[in-house]
């Protein structure tokens, strides 16, 4: 296991990290031995172990949810694990032999999000159609990225948004997201028009799209940051389990990094199972299940709807000092 904690950080800097004093613990908490036989019910949890190898012995036709975030087809290091870029058709067959493993885990009902990027975006859809009804591609802003000189800077990612069959869940009222009204219209009496006036300004509630500007992704000063290369915030992932699932649900995870999947599962009061064969990252994932029995808060989601970036304003109570604690979620 890779010791972040001796790394220097700045003081304000909130990155989780495992110290030795923590390991024993948390990796009491972290299943690793598996089952002799196939398993009658889904366990909820973490696993330490290659998905593969648990695919067998998980019952079938169980999963509501399934979050694929597999290495995406680039050159990347995963706390000394590396993923080699493939070739377009060898990167195709391997995201459709994952897909075919794990399908038979799905109810009829279930919805699947795949993640990637633009070079991996044939194979996903390649491999997805295959195995699953494709309905839409989510494109979401980064907000930062790398510069290149002899090409456009990369700033946005994909999920493409699959489901089993024509019978799935999507609740659009959960996945609202909370607009700032700049050119406000009002009707004939001078009342708004299809927004809402406050003390702090107007603010719409609209229906989501399939192009969210409104994820920021972890960094040095969000206490769910960690060292993982690749980590998705827990908005992205409360946006999709909210609109695809419902309270009671099994989410299930394979490529579960350091947590995120499944820490905003047990926040949203769903049920959940994460695989991931990196120890220091399953300890991670442990460690953030622990704080969010303290804490079920997901920043940039409260009273019931998600916030555009840099609209804290909106989030303040009625004497004006901000709010300590979002307010109970609301499904």
């Amino acid at each position: 296991m890779t010791d972040d904690s001796t790394r220097k950080r700045a003081p304000r800097n909130r990155t989780l990290t495992i110290i030795p004093a923590e390991h024993t613990r948390l990796l009491s908490q972290v299943i690793v031995q598996r089952p002799p036989a196939p398993l009658q019910e889904l366990m909820g949890g973490t696993v330490l172990g290659d998905f593969r190898d648990w695919a067998g012995l998980l019952p079938r036709n169980h999963v509501d949810l399934l979050f694929l975030d597999p290495p995406y087809n680039l050159n990347k290091d995963f706390n000394g694990k590396r993923f080699s870029r493939k070739g377009v058709d060898e990167y195709t067959a391997w995201l459709d032999d994952i897909i075919s493993l794990l399908l038979p885990l799905l109810k009829q009902t279930a919805t699947v999000y795949i993640c990637g990027d633009w070079f991996s975006s044939t194979s996903i859809f390649t491999a997805a159609s295959r195995n699953l009804i494709v309905r839409n591609r989510i494109t979401w802003e980064r907000e930062k990225g790398r510069g290149a000189k002899r090409n456009w800077k990369n700033a946005s990612e994909d999920i493409w948004y699959c489901t089993v069959s024509d019978d799935y869940t999507f609740n659009v009222d959960a996945v609202k997201l909370r607009r700032r009204v700049v050119a406000p219209y009002t009707d004939s009496a001078g009342l708004p028009k299809d927004w809402v006036k406050s003390e702090k300004g107007g603010y719409r509630d609209t229906h989501p799209s399939n192009h969210w500007t409104d994820i920021t992704i972890p960094f040095w000063s969000m206490p769910e940051n960690t060292d993982h290369p690749t980590q998705k915030s827990e908005k992205l992932l409360a946006k999709l389990i909210l609109a695809s699932t419902k309270p009671g649900d099994f989410v299930l995870d394979p490529f579960l990094g350091s947590g995120t999947t499944s820490v905003v599962a047990k926040k949203l009061q769903r049920r959940y199972l994460g695989i991931e064969c990196n120890e220091t990252y399953a300890l991670l994932a442990a460690k953030r299940l622990e704080m969010a029995d303290k804490d079920a808060g997901i920043q940039g989601f409260a009273d019931g709807v998600f916030w555009e970036r840099n609209t804290l304003a909106f989030q303040r109570n009625g004497n004006g000092t901000k709010t300590a604690q979002p307010a109970p979620l609301l499904f």
